[in-house]
């Protein structure tokens, strides 16, 4: 046994060091991934799940909060380029004046994938991985016209005017309540996809409108905002809430009769396709489709036991 010992402890550091070496080698750089905010759990999921993705696939991951502030962003894109980072998980703060960031990024060669916001100019990213809003709020419509009636008052609260998203989800669902005479829109108003800004502008809204009785909001944020004003307000059951997103709060809300109805969006997978695209493109594929659209599924009272963790539960 004695002299079998170094012969084994030769053997374990051997393995040992081949396996540094081996970690060492499977290292192929650093990815960024630059989110528009993460003051809302959707956005941490959607940077998270990113970050993990890179780092199963051998990158180091850092991630940057724009805190909705397109000069934040700007800041954070002057100091990835200027620090060597391989590639750019994208969740821009505007569909126009987030361009000039992605095409000086892939200009100076690092290529940009973009996760659920949009830039509006064609070829400034690799690709772009986005929820089908429009489809999705077409959806959201056609229950919201089920739940509510053909005739009833309602609202809408919108969230950042320069976020394609939000434009995208308005036209859906105003493409089927528009249809319907008796569906009167008393007031639309911007929130900013911001929870408290949103339970302010419900606030005001139900002021000067006492006879609303729903409110179609464009995330679930401001949902949950809406819903906390509703609430304050002695309202609740009185008016009803839509959102957008697949929030864990919101989803929880449809649950406990709460919220409506809100549009089921997928950010671990637009996040997960978009860290292995920039996987596939550094080993030098090119053939990446421009665009992806990712279907939203709609959640309801009848259905919100498939849903849950931001997408579909697992099946047990």
């Amino acid at each position: 046994m004695k002299r079998a010992l170094p012969f084994l402890l030769a053997a374990i550091l051997t393995c040992c060091l081949s396996a540094c070496v081996k970690r060492a080698d499977s290292g192929k750089g650093r990815i960024a991934v630059v989110i528009s905010t993460l003051n809302n759990p959707w956005f941490v999921v959607l940077g998270e799940a990113a970050v993990q993705r890179a780092e199963e696939l051998g990158y180091e991951a850092v991630l940057f909060d724009s805190q909705n502030s397109p000069s934040k962003e700007a800041e954070h894109f002057d100091n990835i380029l200027s620090s060597g980072y391989k590639a750019i998980l994208f969740n821009p703060t505007d569909a126009d004046g987030s361009t000039v960031n992605a095409r000086s990024a892939m200009a100076r060669g690092v290529p940009v994938f973009c996760m659920d916001r949009e830039i509006n100019e064609p070829g400034a990213a690799v690709t772009q991985i986005l929820s089908d809003n429009y489809s999705g709020c077409i959806a959201l419509g056609q229950y919201f016209v089920q739940s509510v009636g053909r005739q009833a008052n309602y609202v809408e609260i919108l969230g950042l005017v320069g976020d394609n998203n939000t434009w995208a989800r308005s036209r859906g669902f105003h493409s089927v309540v528009d249809c319907f005479e008796g569906l009167h829109m008393l007031s639309q108003q911007t929130a900013d996809f911001d929870q408290n800004k949103a339970m302010e502008v419900m606030e005001s809204m139900m002021q000067a409108h006492p006879d609303i009785q729903a409110v179609f909001c464009g995330n679930d944020a401001m949902a949950m905002g809406a819903y906390q004003a509703i609430l304050a307000a002695g309202k609740s059951g009185r008016i009803k809430v839509f959102g957008f997103d697949g929030a864990d709060d919101a989803v929880n809300a449809i649950r406990e009769g709460k919220v409506e109805a809100t549009g089921m969006q997928f950010p671990k997978t637009m996040a997960e396709t978009a860290a292995t695209f920039a996987d596939r493109y550094l080993a030098g594929e090119r053939n990446l489709p421009g665009k992806i659209p990712v279907a939203v599924e709609l959640v309801n009272a009848e259905n919100v036991s498939q849903f849950g963790n931001f997408g579909r539960r697992e099946p047990r």
